[in-house]
């Protein structure tokens, strides 16, 4: 009778019953890998040098639009009323050279040498402009650049960079700290 009890505590013990069915792991890739293009950036960037702002417009970042129109027509004002007002003090000391009189109340008050002093100065702020001009042209074809550039990189939550308070045990004080957290 010994025996028919190992027996059947052997035979229950080893067998596993389950009452429920095991649940089936199926395991799926839930990575997508986005394909890359590297042309992106050189093709925002023609697309600036061709037309000022057409390189954020292909990145879809309509609201530099603004910012870059406003910068190269910021600059051109200036630069074609510094030219308008350099126009008219060169040809009003011209005129005195040949021994014209002015047909300008205020400017008839000018000495030759004021004449010329508000050439320079309009001629300088010129030529700044149009070194504005040329260096927001530019700065817009860097920003499309860089813009479709970076817009390729993996930015997900799984990587993060936060600031971090910890509370000191033995000194009773807070640590602060940067982490830097990779959640799998």
């Amino acid at each position: 009778m010994q025996y028919h009890f190992i027996l059947l505590f052997l035979f229950f013990g080893l067998t596993s019953i389950f009452a429920q069915e095991k649940p089936q792991i199926i395991a799926v890739d839930t990575l997508k890998s986005e394909t890359i293009d590297p042309l992106r950036p050189a093709k925002a960037a023609f697309y600036s040098a061709i037309f000022p702002g057409l390189g954020q417009i292909y990145n879809k970042k309509y609201w530099k639009l603004p910012l870059v129109y406003g910068a190269i027509g910021t600059s051109a004002y200036f630069y074609f009323d510094s030219q308008k007002n350099y126009n008219i003090y060169r040809d009003e000391y011209k005129n005195r050279l040949a021994g014209n009189t002015s047909d300008s109340e205020y400017l008839s008050r000018l000495s030759e040498s004021q004449l010329i002093t508000a050439q320079k100065q309009f001629q300088r702020n010129r030529d700044l402009s149009a070194l504005f001009v040329v260096g927001f042209y530019i700065l817009n074809i860097i920003d499309a650049n860089i813009d479709a550039a970076l817009s390729q990189f993996n930015v997900s939550e799984k990587l993060a960079f936060k600031p971090a308070i910890n509370r000191n045990t033995l000194t009773s004080k807070d640590d602060f700290g940067v982490a830097l957290n990779y959640s799998f």
